[in-house]
């Protein structure tokens, strides 16, 4: 039976959720693209363009969203792995 852990799990998602918020961030200066503004303003409370101190509150935001994904679905899978796993094909 393969059991997710929390804290691989939470740091992985954290880590790819930074990176897009970065990527996009850095997307929108070098190519004057605004369109991500409102989506990230209505996601990450205490975001506005552009700060360092309103990015680093989205940078911080976007990992403790990270968190929470993973502090839901941790559990999740591991209910449902030990719930119907043995269902799977491939599985022994």
């Amino acid at each position: 039976m393969n059991k997710l852990c929390f804290k691989p799990v939470a740091l992985s998602v954290s880590i790819f959720l930074a990176m897009t918020y970065i990527l996009c961030v850095a997307y929108g200066l070098i190519f004057h693209e605004y369109a991500m503004y409102k989506a990230w303003e209505t996601l990450l409370p205490g975001f506005s363009w552009l700060t360092w101190t309103t990015f680093l509150i989205g940078l911080v935001e976007t990992i403790l969203y990270g968190i929470y994904v993973a502090l839901v679905f941790v559990p999740l899978y591991n209910f449902f792995q030990r719930r119907y796993g043995h269902d799977c094909l491939g599985s022994s």
